[in-house]
């Protein structure tokens, strides 16, 4: 007599192709409590039929996240397992990775009907978000709703996650093990540094989030600062904090598009981890505007991530742009330096930061994981979970080289030649 075989069995000769591997490389539990895999490996649990009939209506990485999002699918066992075994293999891998064949489509079509599982598409969990919808991609007010359906999610949350420093960006970590703290207030202290702030400069922080390199660079420096940002929450608790630190006459936070500003000139420019959200092509628009509120012989620092070797465009089918960045896109260097240079500022330097980017999420991935049941209470647990993929996902392309993230530094030419690069190397102020 045939044998028959379980739930978890059929599962795991359905899934393997479509995630692009002979051999599935975890350890997958039915909702029916099966299990199929390698003892030793990653445990993966479909709690839910519903999981794979998001898999079958999604078949990409969109399926999955929506599964995983709404708690169809979880792991019993560190996030970071599974997802470096199918990094290292699979469809999740750096680079490019075929889309299944329609023949192991209809076999995850079969394996649902043999089942007796499939039906109506499911609805996206209410965390997906749609920005996409409403206006022309990068208009003003567009650009203001994708940034608020990723920054105006709680500023509880946010502290949990992101610890006391308040800083949404890449720390630098001379150690491992110096903690979040230090390696932030130490790139604080680098950018501040490479822009020459000296008492007195007249600093603009471009998406200055919750006032933190604000606050540094008045506290530290001297600095005269216009910080802004058009996300509400954002700027209601960097006022707050400038209010609490004594500092309102040095710091103004505004609610204010880059393309609105128009009271330059400034001495320097800071832009950390906001031309992700420009787009490719106003990219060279972007450069040009905030090269135009530069005194000639002031700096732009632009601190942002790439996706290594190519630029991307916009594409909604992905989990980044359906739960986390809407509308985002990520520029590869040397297309970043080309729109940056193409309104005439010159490059000073160009410092890369892949690793230590990494050691930043890992560090907010343990902070989100310490503090799980507060960042439930403060942003429910689809939210929570969204922030711990897409963190975790990051942290392991971060690793292999796939993303960069990398600080350019420029001039608005005029003035005194620049100082060589030991002038923000050097300690002290």
């Amino acid at each position: 007599m045939a044998e028959t075989r379980t739930v978890a069995e059929r599962l795991t000769a359905a899934l393997a192709p479509i995630l692009g591997v002979d051999r599935l490389p975890v350890r997958l539990r039915a909702w029916d409590g099966s299990v199929a895999g390698p003892s030793e490996a990653p445990l993966v649990v479909l709690r839910s039929p519903q999981a794979l009939r998001r898999l079958v209506w999604a078949r990409d990485e969109l399926g999955l996240a929506r599964a995983y999002v709404a708690g169809e699918i979880d792991v019993e066992c560190d996030l970071y397992a599974p997802f470096a075994a199918l990094t290292a293999r699979g469809r999740l891998a750096p680079g490019e990775s075929p889309a299944p064949s329609l023949g192991d489509r209809l076999q995850l079509v079969r394996t649902g009907l043999e089942l007796g599982v499939l039906g109506r598409e499911p609805p996206p969990p209410p965390e997906e978000i749609r920005v996409r919808r409403y206006g022309r991609r990068h208009s003003r007010g567009r650009d203001a709703a994708a940034v608020s359906a990723h920054y105006d999610v709680g500023n509880d949350f946010y502290r949990l996650v992101l610890g006391p420093s308040l800083v949404y960006s890449c720390a630098v970590w001379d150690d491992p093990a110096v903690g979040l703290e230090a390696a932030q207030e130490a790139k604080l202290d680098l950018v501040c540094r490479k822009l020459a702030l000296r008492p007195g400069s007249r600093l603009l922080d471009v998406g200055c989030g919750w006032g933190s390199l604000a606050l540094h660079a008045a506290r530290e420096y001297g600095a005269t600062v216009v910080g802004i940002t058009v996300s509400q929450e954002q700027a209601a608790l960097a006022r707050k904090r400038v209010a609490e630190e004594g500092l309102p006459d040095a710091v103004e936070i505004r609610v204010q598009d880059y393309r609105a500003v128009d009271d330059g000139p400034f001495d320097a420019i800071s832009s950390i981890g906001m031309a992700e959200h420009v787009g490719r092509a106003q990219l060279p628009a972007y450069a040009a505007t905030l090269g135009s509120l530069l005194r000639p012989g002031g700096r732009l620092l632009n601190h942002a991530i790439s996706w290594v070797g190519e630029s991307t465009g916009p594409n909604d089918r992905t989990f980044i742009a359906r739960y986390v960045f809407p509308d985002g896109e990520l520029v590869d260097l040397a297309d970043m330096i080309g729109a940056l240079t193409s309104g005439g500022l010159e490059v000073i330097d160009v410092e890369p930061l892949r690793q230590h980017y990494a050691l930043t999420l890992r560090a907010w991935v343990r902070n989100l994981e310490e503090h799980w049941d507060d960042a439930v209470a403060a942003a429910g647990a689809g939210r929570a979970r969204v922030w711990r993929l897409y963190m975790v996902a990051s942290a392991l392309a971060f690793e292999v080289g796939k993303l960069g993230v990398n600080q350019v530094l420029l001039h608005r030419p005029g003035g005194a030649p620049p100082p060589l690069r030991p002038d923000w190397l050097r300690a002290g102020k």
